[in-house]
Order: C-alpha cells, then sequence, then structure tokens
C-alpha cells in the first residue's frame, strides 16, 4: 500500500472496501471560524537584534503570517459534515480495528455524541488528553492547553492493545517509588504530556496544523501490529503516515489540499495519485 491519495476523502473512502482497515487516526478541521496558517519566524541581521549569531552577530526575529499550507477552518453544519465519513470509517475498520477522533474542547461533546451513534457508546473506549505548554497565555480565563482524542472500536471487547509496546514515561514523583522503578518509568494514562511541534524544530514541515509524531507513533504501536494497514484521511502533513512507515506498518493518506499534497509528498518520499 504506502500511498498518498490526492481527492476528496468520502469519495475516497467509499472506494475502500469493507474491513480493510486496522487503524484510523484523524485529524479533521476543529471548526474554530477560522483560517489555519502556520507562522513562520524571520530572522533578519540587526545590531540591535534580540538574538546572538555566529561571531556574535546581532538578528532580530519577525514573524511572519505566511505559511506553506493553510484552509478556512469552518462549517455551517460541522456534524453533518463528518457523520457521513464516520459512518464510512466505521464500515472500512476490520472487526478488531480502532478509531482515534483528534479535536479541541469546544467541539468534543459534540462530536462524540455523533460517534456514539455511529460505532455505539459501547465501543467508546477512552478520552485521551493530550496536553501541552506552549503558545500565548488568555488573560480572562484558564489558557486552554490540550486537545481531546476520542478512541472507539469497532468491537467493544476486541481489539488491538499491546502495551507493552507503549513507550514509558518519567514518575512524576520518583522518589516514592524505588530507584528501579524510576529509571524504567511508568506507562502513560489517558493523559499525554507531549510538547507542539516546534515552530524552528527539525519534525516542522510549515503545515499550519502538523501534530507531533510521538503522539501518532504511540497510537500505532500500541493500536496495531507490524504490516497492518494505517488510514488517514485528513491526512494535512503526514504524520500518520511516517509514524506508520518508522513502525513497519503499511499507510493510506487521504487529503484534498494540493498544500497537504505537497508536503507529504516532498516528507514521504512519494508521488500523490488522483482519486
Amino acid at each position: 500500500m504506502n500511498q498518498i491519495v490526492y481527492g476528496e476523502n468520502l469519495a475516497v473512502l467509499r472506494g475502500i472496501a469493507p474491513e480493510s482497515v486496522d487503524l484510523i487516526y484523524i485529524d479533521p478541521p476543529f471548526n474554530t471560524g477560522k483560517r489555519q496558517v502556520r507562522p513562520r519566524l524571520k530572522t533578519i541581521r540587526d545590531q540591535a537584534g534580540d538574538r546572538t549569531g555566529f561571531g556574535g552577530v546581532r538578528y532580530r526575529t519577525e514573524k511572519s503570517t505566511e505559511s506553506l499550507a493553510g484552509y478556512r477552518d469552518q462549517f455551517d453544519d460541522f456534524l453533518g459534515f463528518l457523520h457521513p465519513r464516520m459512518v464510512e470509517a466505521r464500515r472500512v475498520l476490520k472487526p478488531t480495528g480502532s478509531l482515534f477522533f483528534h479535536i479541541d474542547p469546544r467541539e468534543v461533546h459534540y462530536c462524540k455524541v455523533m460517534l456514539d451513534e455511529v460505532f455505539g457508546r459501547e465501543c467508546f473506549q477512552n478520552e485521551i488528553i493530550w496536553a501541552y505548554d506552549y503558545g500565548a497565555r488568555a488573560t480572562k480565563r484558564w489558557p486552554a492547553k490540550h486537545d481531546n482524542i476520542l478512541w472507539y472500536t469497532r468491537d467493544p471487547d476486541h481489539y488491538t492493545f499491546d502495551l507493552n509496546q507503549t513507550d514509558r514515561i518519567p514518575y512524576m514523583a520518583p522518589g516514592l517509588v524505588g530507584a528501579e522503578k524510576a529509571a524504567r518509568g511508568k506507562t502513560p494514562t489517558d493523559v499525554w504530556w507531549h510538547t507542539i511541534v516546534s515552530p524552528t524544530g527539525k519534525e516542522k514541515t510549515g503545515y499550519a496544523t502538523q501534530k507531533p509524531l510521538g503522539i501518532l507513533e504511540r497510537i500505532v504501536r500500541v493500536h496495531s501490529r507490524p504490516g497492518d494497514l494505517i488510514l488517514d484521511f485528513f491526512a494535512g502533513s503526514g504524520t500518520t503516515g511516517v509514524a506508520a512507515a518508522k513502525n513497519g506498518r503499511e499507510f493510506l493518506l487521504v487529503d484534498e489540499s494540493a498544500e497537504a499534497i505537497t508536503v507529504m509528498e516532498k516528507r514521504l518520499g512519494l508521488k500523490a495519485v488522483g482519486a
């Protein structure tokens, strides 16, 4: 497999065979009502600047609103847009497959009710909180620094879950558990502390809503097996594909944005095909 598809995702989903996908991760638009862009930093030589470079040369940094990719994140009927895609997602999942649905706190409760209807409340397994600590700080309310990831399975009792494959994280109070346990670390809970993609780091692609590879690798390793097929039909920057490839899984990535396709082709070294 290992394929990037340039096309409208509902049409692509309807062409996928029933019960053929082992794991789905999607990060759909969040219906923020804004245009999603990823700001860039540029440096300009300036002796009064805020950064010092090689040889003591000073530079100033400026933010640019230009972005490699962006889109208008607003829907008149957000759930009406999502619902038929979730019906198709359930159809293409194998009996032991899982769906991970990444959304923000403003929309998560509406989306959960919709997913309960499509998958059945008994197939809801976890709400994972991805917590981070980066960006602007609100002054009139508690700063919003988390996303929500809803995990549903095709079957309520039979699904792929291998906790032995997860990364381990430090204990918050290592002195309480002893040196051996502290050195080994612990398995994560349903709250995942993980930094965002650094605006100046090697992982960044410039895509407006790129998600960290560490989050996707954890999902891929625990909820699929080597050789399994991973589907992301809001693929964006292609992080799901990178996580799948790094861990010996196959991937199918779908997006209708030309900017997203350009990013994925460069990142994964594949040429997209048309739907």
